[in-house]
């Protein structure tokens, strides 16, 4: 078995969920933010790897050299969008204090999209861990509980250094949201 390798790609894969999580933490974290995050996160992750393996080696390779520049796309425009409504909030700038309502929490569409934007690297990592002679099964399970854990682990990050922040919070989440976009259009995540 070839555990090494398959947590590594795991790991590197929700390298992004981590990212990202934190990202939506600084909105405040509640249960119902929490399963979410873990279930579109973590479904999006194990899925994504039998995709690219179902779909084949031409068409996931092609997709994985654009679905980067997709991916980015998708979240800076979601990261964006979540910093320019944090800063048309009425009264803003608020006190230090202030803590933004969880109810200003990312939509589940907009989890959803960046759910998918992160995971689309995923197809070619897929067709990769298939060239191992990993069990699909196997794999899309390790990476969607590799994908979760790191997931909530950024939320409860976020969600920390959110309430530290106050009402600055959600435009920090947005902030990050772009990071991650920039810096998955640079190759680095």
């Amino acid at each position: 078995m070839h555990a090494l390798p398959l947590l590594l790609v795991a790991a590197s894969v929700g390298l992004g969920n981590l990212a990202a999580a934190i990202g939506i933490g600084f909105g405040g974290v509640t249960a119902r933010t929490r399963l979410r995050v873990a279930l579109v996160f973590g479904l999006f992750e194990t899925g994504m790897p039998i995709v690219g393996l179902v779909i084949g080696a031409g068409v996931a390779t092609g997709i994985g050299h654009l679905a980067r520049w997709i991916g980015a796309g998708l979240l800076i425009v979601v990261g964006g969008g979540t910093l320019l409504r944090a800063l048309r909030q009425p009264g803003w700038p608020a006190a230090a204090g202030a803590r933004a309502h969880p109810a200003h929490t990312m939509s589940l569409g907009k989890l959803i999209l960046t759910a998918f934007a992160l995971s689309l690297d995923n197809l070619a990592a897929g067709f990769a861990l298939g060239t191992l002679h990993i069990s699909v099964a196997g794999a899309a399970i390790v990476i969607g509980v590799v994908s979760v854990l790191m997931s909530l682990a950024g939320l409860e990050l976020g969600g920390r250094v959110g309430a530290a922040a106050g009402r600055r919070g959600e435009q920090i989440g947005g902030a990050i949201l772009v990071a991650v976009g920039v810096a998955l259009a640079a190759g680095v995540l």
